[in-house]
């Protein structure tokens, strides 16, 4: 979280598709204009991005790496979603602007990096998530970086583009190590009523983690989705090997709070919900990471939010 450059390194470029049209049918005269005003209308839609590919989306996200190592930021404004959010030690949650301004005036020296491990994993058509275990050899304002890290970096079509909307990583750690300690000293934000978006995700971030906390496997089950997939400072996990993780271990003490929750809607099937969390107790023997930001994606599978991607880092 040293990384001043608001855990971006994402930029996007557009990938665009070219439709193909048929022959012209002969029609009464009505009908061809009809036709005329159809394929008018038709021309005149925006340009819709192409389904990615995992090399396609990786090109982008060295593009954005490479940008920060050389320190440019020329085209952040058109290359960033609109809807990014991202995480910083220093000023909390990060909107675009504060996103772009951190890459702007943050002084970093990148000497090297390299990534292994990359995994591509789609959430509906419209949301990609990027992750990867990246090796990095840098200095931000004299502080040097953590490496290695576990990285995640999403995407999202925007008209006929692909553009980041989410970077989050956590250095990697052994899982019987014990939790950084909590952060001290914040200053709680005034607490605001939720819209129906937030409360709706926020159900399912609390029937999955009051699950966790009374030990009930299908309580956390049931509150993910067919693809579920979750990726932290100990590494990637699918559906089952997250259910595991959470389920099979021996925990006492266990307990949580959530705090300024926000949510952002990506499609109409998709949307993101933000958070801080705060926990408490032991899982065999080791405490469990007391202050953290959240993301965490849902999607919707037969009418119904369901958690499909999920990551948190130490705050």
């Amino acid at each position: 979280m040293k990384k001043f450059r608001y855990l971006a390194l994402a930029f996007s470029a557009a990938i665009a598709f070219a439709a193909c049209g048929g022959t012209a049918e002969n029609k009464p005269a009505a009908n061809t204009n009809a036709s005329n005003a159809t394929n008018s209308n038709a021309n005149s839609a925006k340009p819709v991005a192409a389904a990615p590919s995992k090399d396609a989306l990786y090109a982008l996200e060295k593009t954005g790496w490479e940008a920060w190592k050389n320190r440019k930021t020329d085209g952040l404004d058109e290359l960033i979603s609109d809807k990014y959010v991202g995480f910083s030690s220093k000023d909390g949650r990060v909107d675009k602007a504060a996103n772009i301004k951190g890459m702007a005036t943050t002084n970093c020296t990148v000497n090297s990096y390299s990534w292994s491990d990359e995994q591509m994993n789609m959430v509906g058509p419209d949301v990609a998530v990027l992750t990867f275990k990246g090796d990095q050899d840098y200095t931000c304002d004299g502080k040097k970086g953590p490496t290695p890290v576990w990285a995640s970096s999403v995407y999202v079509r925007d008209g006929d583009k692909w553009r980041n909307q989410l970077y989050v990583e956590n250095p990697v750690v052994d899982s019987k190590a014990a939790p950084p300690p909590a952060k001290k000293g914040e200053v709680a934000a005034t607490e605001t009523t939720p819209d129906a978006l937030t409360e709706a995700l926020m159900s399912v971030e609390k029937a999955a983690w009051e699950a966790w906390k009374v030990r009930d496997a299908k309580g956390v089950e049931g509150a993910m989705a067919k693809e579920f997939l979750n990726i932290s400072g100990t590494g990637r996990r699918d559906r089952a090997a997250s259910l595991k993780n959470w389920s099979e271990p021996k925990c006492e003490g266990l307990g949580y709070t959530f705090l300024e929750p926000k949510s952002v809607q990506l499609t109409p099937d998709v949307a993101l919900v933000t958070y801080k969390a705060n926990a408490t107790g032991k899982c065999d023997g080791v405490g469990v990471a007391p202050t953290m930001w959240v993301a965490s994606y849902s999607i919707k599978e037969n009418g119904a939010w369901k958690n499909a991607f999920y990551t948190d880092v130490a705050r």
